[in-house]
């Protein structure tokens, strides 16, 4: 196991897979983590292929309740979207939140359904320079309302398994220091994950 195990993982803080439309594919960062760690939960949508924000936010939330705890989601893509949905409706239960390469709002129409304020816990928001679904000057903005901190991950695409993003191991690392941020109040800057 290559992650850190904080004191607060085994007193009630888990971790929740948030996927993006199709799902997860078995090469996907996200499914490796959660295959490396059986303790990891996925939300599961009825329909991967429907972008449905309401849907899919309280989908999270009904995932969240099982775990009748507080949680940190690692969310991707429309998964990213969803999970700042669902801060309107539980937002007690979220604890911080991994918003990896998340898509444009503006792209499904649904920009008025996601909030433009602070999500109120800590988030890290990682960001490609050439992401097909999201610019990068529009998620550094996204990454600034929600008060996450901002990761340049360069030119990595939609980081994802297309995108030569399977294990991916910066990605656990951040989520690591998201971790340490939830429990020991910690905050950070922009960084970057390019060379």
């Amino acid at each position: 196991m290559r992650t850190r195990d904080y004191p607060g993982d085994r007193n009630g803080l888990r971790t929740l897979i948030v996927p993006g439309l199709l799902g997860s594919g078995p090469q996907h960062w996200q499914s490796l983590w959660q295959e490396e760690h059986p303790e990891y939960e996925r939300v599961v949508q009825k329909d991967w292929c429907v972008a449905n924000l309401d849907i899919w936010a309280r989908s999270i939330v009904r995932q969240i309740k099982v775990f009748s705890g507080p949680v940190i989601l690692a969310a991707h893509s429309f998964g990213c979207l969803a999970v700042v949905r669902a801060t309107e409706l539980a937002p007690a239960l979220i604890r911080g939140a991994l918003l990896v390469a998340p898509a444009n709002p503006a792209r499904f129409g649904v920009e008025s359904l996601v909030s433009r304020l602070r999500l109120g816990y800590p988030s890290i928001l990682v960001a490609s320079r050439n992401d097909p679904w999201m610019p990068y000057s529009d998620a550094a903005c996204w990454a600034r309302r929600w008060g996450s901190r901002l990761v340049d991950a360069g030119n990595a695409g939609h980081i994802n398994a297309e995108a030569g993003y399977g294990d991916w191991f910066e990605g656990e690392q951040l989520l690591d220091e998201l971790r340490a941020e939830v429990w020991h109040g910690q905050s950070g800057n922009v960084v970057s994950l390019a060379a």
